[in-house]
């Protein structure tokens, strides 16, 4: 073969890869974003999302840009916050991405001039409601569940519906005695925000609140918590559990019954944006759009078993999944806005606790 076919032949050869490294549909000048991430050679991400759920999407993302080292940091959302807070102050600026479960901080940091604006360029394959001021951006879509011990609940006693939940704390509150499990709002972020939304769409929200005190309710700060204590018949009803974490469970888990409530289920998403003060901002740039992407959605939905917030995504766990299971308009997504942030403030947040803790000893009767 003479020189000038053999070159032809590796151009051809070599042309579906270089076609690869800039997405299908993205601008042209997205190869000087990719060339400027691998210059920059990493990424460090702060997540509440934990190490080893989220190794999928980075062993993913590894394989199509292996020049960008990710330097993954999982924290519960209040350290996270509290840690980027104390680094923005200082001047440090650890994390170039953030990305929380805790979706009223996310934005308060956006509000609050912490992020960096970018237009992802698959921002108009997500909901409306999961995009924030092109800054910060809903990612997954996980709803809250109740959960129930399937052994020691049964039949008509398994709620269907947050009212149901309701009655039978009220009927069974011999049986259920220290037997009821929720977050602890005063310490959990998604625990919190969970309940000021119940207070939108559930008129029956006090009852409710002195069902708990009346059943001695027990309260943790984590899902895994509930989870077991569920599982092991230690407690047999669970209330807002994340039920991400919960379906995939109890595939696995006799024991454990998960119930997405058919009067509203709220929905839950990790936000993720691009901290103002990123020292890597074109790796964070990259790191986003292949989160948002489809491929990075089918990995959300797949491997990783959260909820992938895409409708144009074939994987086990997804929006349009959920949706069909529910029903249409059940599922109620938080918003990525302003409009969550409101209970931030202290003297509503206290106001709003004083509150429930009002309720809860109403029903307990002290």
């Amino acid at each position: 073969m003479s020189p000038r076919p053999l070159l032809l032949a590796l151009a051809l050869a070599a042309a579906p890869v270089v076609a690869q490294t800039v997405p299908a549909g993205y601008p042209a000048d997205y190869a000087q974003t990719i060339a400027a991430a691998k210059k920059e050679g990493r990424v460090v991400i702060y997540s509440a999302l934990d190490t080893k759920a989220a190794q999928p999407l980075i062993k993913d993302f590894n394989a199509l840009y292996p020049d960008i080292k990710v330097e993954y940091n999982d924290m519960n959302s209040t350290e996270m916050y509290n840690r980027f807070i104390a680094e923005s102050a200082a001047g440090q600026g650890g994390a170039d991405v953030m990305w929380s479960s805790a979706m009223d901080l996310q934005v308060k940091l956006v509000d609050d001039g912490k992020a960096m604006a970018y237009m992802s360029p698959e921002a108009s394959k997500l909901p409306k409601w999961a995009v924030y001021k092109n800054e910060a951006y809903g990612t997954t879509y996980e709803p809250a569940a109740i959960i129930y011990n399937k052994r020691l609940i049964t039949g008509n006693e398994i709620p269907h519906d947050h009212a149901s939940f309701a009655k039978l704390l009220e009927t069974q509150t011999a049986k259920l005695k220290g037997k009821v499990t929720t977050y602890d709002i005063e310490k959990s972020g998604v625990g919190f925000m969970f309940v000021v939304q119940d207070t939108k769409y559930f008129p029956g929200m006090k009852e409710l609140e002195k069902g708990f005190g009346a059943t001695n309710y027990r309260v943790y700060a984590s899902t895994g918590n509930m989870l077991e204590k569920v599982s092991s018949g230690e407690h047999l009803l669970g209330y807002n559990v994340l039920g991400s974490y919960a379906l995939v469970r109890s595939k696995k888990d006799p024991n454990l019954g998960v119930v997405l409530p058919k009067d509203y289920t709220l929905v839950l998403s990790r936000v993720m944006f691009i901290a103002k003060g990123a020292k890597n901002p074109n790796a964070a740039k990259v790191w986003t759009d292949y989160i948002l992407s489809q491929r990075g959605q089918k990995m959300i939905g797949g491997p990783v078993e959260l909820f992938s917030v895409r409708d144009d995504v074939d994987a086990e766990y997804t929006a349009a999944s959920l949706t069909k299971e529910l029903g249409p308009n059940v599922a109620k997504p938080i918003p990525v806005s302003s409009e969550i942030t409101q209970y931030l403030d202290p003297k509503k947040r206290l106001e709003f606790l004083a509150d429930w803790k009002k309720n809860v000893a109403a029903g307990s009767g002290k």
